[in-house]
């Protein structure tokens, strides 16, 4: 098993990866995209969590920033009402 992420190398990485990518890390969410992986992960399968986020950045990307907060909550909601699989 692997030790849990400190805050200090979740806050590092994220500064890496989005300068990787030509973003500024002051914009990413970080804890509106881990309170949605965590409810797709307990309401529907763990798997589904970095997919469920994968399609919140898709969808935030094709042009509808501003609903990052609503959609994630949506996506969120649908979650809780989901029994996990076994």
């Amino acid at each position: 098993m692997t030790e849990p992420l400190a805050p200090e190398a979740l806050d590092g990485w994220v500064a890496e990866a989005a300068e990787l990518l030509g973003i500024d890390p002051a914009v990413v969410p970080v804890g509106t995209v881990l309170d949605l992986a965590r409810r797709v992960a307990h309401g529907v399968a763990r798997p589904a969590a970095p997919v469920t986020t994968f399609l919140l950045g898709l969808a935030v990307g094709a042009g509808r920033p501003d609903d990052l907060a609503v959609l994630a909550d949506r996506l969120g909601d649908a979650a809780d009402a989901r029994t996990p699989e076994a």
